[in-house]
């Protein structure tokens, strides 16, 4: 290819790049707000409120049920309003849950109303995140063309696991530093600054014609939600037991464990980000869940803390591309019209994975001891390999 073929093909992918980064950097913000309490907030109220530990670890699952409970919702206002409305009240309700948390941290010698506010800040950052993270990528995508949906789905996932990863470092500094009220205070400003952005970028208006239902888009996108359900068992696994399994073994290293996970993760979604585009979805999903799976068996039968490592890196690698794989075919099966209602509607099997995880893998670890947790979620992996072959040779094919 001569230089001046390759310059202005250079000049394009950079200019759909920007475009895309200049919807997702909302996903980002929401998510730097999510992560700056995930890692203080059950330390404040459990030891500051004094409340017992199982409504310390509910006080943090709210944001989890409002975001499953908003996610059909989050989609049909983006197909009919159009994603620019979807985000901007998204970040209207991060500011107040930000204004929630700030008022919480005033009033703790009055424990009830504290939680109370606190449970009210959680449901904000739910309702947030379904309609920023599900507005943004029907943002991106209209702005650009459903072309480059693998694309913008990648992009939405890196700011989504970037601003968890800025976002929980820099809530512990914040406590440290200025005390539990700064975590407040900064998710408050973050929406406040971001949202005249919001209100200045350009709006896409909605797309016309007949709107499905939530229960027939549901059920065309179910086998693609059943995938990613499978697939996201491993990342539930080992985000929430790794630790435990470490040290269960008196192994050191849970942290670099989870970080190489995080980086592999990145890493897969920038270098490879353009295989869907090029082999297909059904065919990267494929791979990636086999890479996931293989990466969970080293981890089920690691015997030494070097090779954990290294199932957690393959881990992160394989579900890197999971979710925009079988996404761009979920979306695929509904007209453009529906396509905010499908990315709702695929999106819940995600946070459902997620939620049922945590206690299957209690379980399993009573029963079994912790490696026992990731043997179940390599079987997942497996079936999710098996599943997406069938979707490929049911509709790839063709």
């Amino acid at each position: 290819m001569s230089l001046p073929s390759l310059v202005p093909h250079r000049g394009r992918r950079f200019a759909v790049t920007a475009r895309i980064l200049s919807a997702v950097v909302f996903t980002f913000v929401c998510y730097l707000g999510i992560g700056i309490p995930l890692a203080v907030l059950p330390g404040f109220v459990h030891g500051g409120l004094g409340y017992s530990t199982v409504l310390a670890g509910l006080a943090v699952s709210v944001q989890y049920a409002s975001t499953l409970l908003s996610r059909p919702h989050a989609g049909r206002m983006a197909d009919a309003m159009g994603p620019k409305r979807a985000v901007v009240a998204g970040l209207i309700v991060f500011a107040l849950a930000g204004l929630f948390l700030a008022l919480a941290a005033l009033v703790p010698k009055t424990p009830a109303l504290s939680l109370a506010l606190i449970v009210l800040s959680r449901f904000g950052l739910g309702f947030a995140e379904s309609w920023v993270g599900t507005g943004c990528i029907a943002w991106g995508i209209a702005g650009i063309g459903g072309e480059h949906t693998a694309r913008v789905i990648s992009w939405n996932g890196i700011a989504t696991y970037g601003g968890i990863a800025l976002g929980a470092p820099l809530g512990v500094k914040l406590a440290a530093d200025h005390g539990f009220i700064a975590l407040g205070v900064v998710t408050f400003a973050l929406g406040v600054l971001v949202l005249p952005f919001a209100l200045w970028k350009a709006h896409v208006p909605p797309t016309h014609g007949e709107r499905l239902s939530f229960g027939s888009v549901l059920s065309r996108v179910t086998p693609y939600g059943a995938g990613l359900a499978l697939g996201s068992i491993g990342f539930g696994s080992l985000s929430t037991f790794v630790a435990l399994y470490y040290a269960s073994r008196g192994w050191e290293g849970a942290a670099l464990s989870l970080s190489v996970f995080g980086g592999c993760f990145i890493g897969m979604r920038l270098v490879f980000g353009n295989a869907i585009d090029r082999f297909g979805g059904y065919r990267v999903a494929i791979a990636s869940l086999a890479i996931e799976c293989l990466g969970l068996i080293l981890l089920w039968q690691g015997g030494t803390p070097h090779l954990a490592l290294a199932g957690a890196a393959l881990t992160g690698a394989g579900f890197a591309l999971v979710f925009p794989s079988l996404g761009v075919e979920a979306v695929s099966r509904v007209s453009t019209h529906n396509r905010g209602a499908a990315l709702g509607a695929y999106s819940v099997f995600l946070d459902v994975a997620l939620g049922v995880t945590g206690p299957l893998g209690g379980w399993i670890a009573g029963r079994f001891d912790y490696p026992g947790i990731f043997l179940m979620a390599a079987f997942a992996s497996l079936a999710g390999v098996l599943l997406s072959i069938s979707l490929y040779l049911r509709f790839g094919r063709a």
